[in-house]
């Protein structure tokens, strides 16, 4: 059975899930990222530790640690009890068990917390949010989008896709978009059309198979690149 949410949760994930969810090797770990929609996400704290360059946005940044901590809290066990009532139609190859996806859920967050009033201070996590945001063009190497496009196509429509994806490309030399399928275990009705439109004005665009699946048929990712 498919998951229920009426509107984006605030889940994050690590770095070893962004790796293996958008194809990272260490070149492109070298390089400067934007993370877009991160949410909760350990990625920034970790890359940062280890000297990276990591700018995360999100609506989710103007709140608090304590808030952002309340409102994940409010959400974690309904989630969690979703995908335990149909733990057998999950892939437990990455997270063993809903136990231990919300065990690793709090770890992330956790993490995250601890970094999160730093990382305000030094500009890594800034409020913003798609279509439109506040940097400059071809700022960054590579734009991440980690489950929002695509996967909540029933709620946001063909346009807000394909500004979003424009406006990705106009910050970054290249964007990766994980996963393909929607909340409801199904391909985006807006990736064919998506993938054709930048076909057609000359970019790149590739679908990429990946390590990391939770959602069962949920292991592809998107790249576009200006050729």
């Amino acid at each position: 059975m498919a998951m229920v949410l009426d509107k984006v949760v605030p889940f994050g994930r690590s770095m070893d899930e962004y790796i293996k969810i958008f194809n990272l090797i260490d070149t492109d770990l070298n390089q400067k990222i934007i993370g877009i929609g991160d949410g909760p996400a350990s990625f920034n704290a970790e890359m940062t530790s280890q000297n990276k360059s990591v700018v995360s946005v999100d609506p989710l940044y103007q709140f608090s640690g304590d808030e952002i901590l309340q409102r994940f809290n409010e959400v974690v066990d309904n989630i969690i009890n979703q995908v335990r009532a149909t733990s057998n139609d999950w892939v437990w190859s990455y997270h063993k068990s809903p136990d231990d996806l919300r065990h690793n859920r709090v770890k992330v967050i956790q993490e995250f917390l601890s970094d999160y009033e730093a990382g305000k201070k030094s500009n890594r996590y800034i409020v913003g949010e798609l279509p439109k945001l506040a940097f400059k063009n071809q700022e960054f190497d590579i734009a991440l989008c980690s489950h929002l496009l695509f996967l909540y196509s029933d709620h946001l429509d063909y346009n807000f896709h394909l500004n979003s994806i424009e406006e990705m490309l106009r910050i970054a030399k290249e964007i990766r978009i994980f996963p393909l399928i929607t909340l409801m275990w199904k391909n985006s009705q807006h990736l064919d059309k998506i993938v054709k439109h930048y076909t057609s004005l000359g970019y790149k665009v590739e679908i990429e198979e990946v390590e990391y699946e939770l959602q069962p048929g949920g292991n592809k990712m998107l790249k576009i690149t200006k050729d």
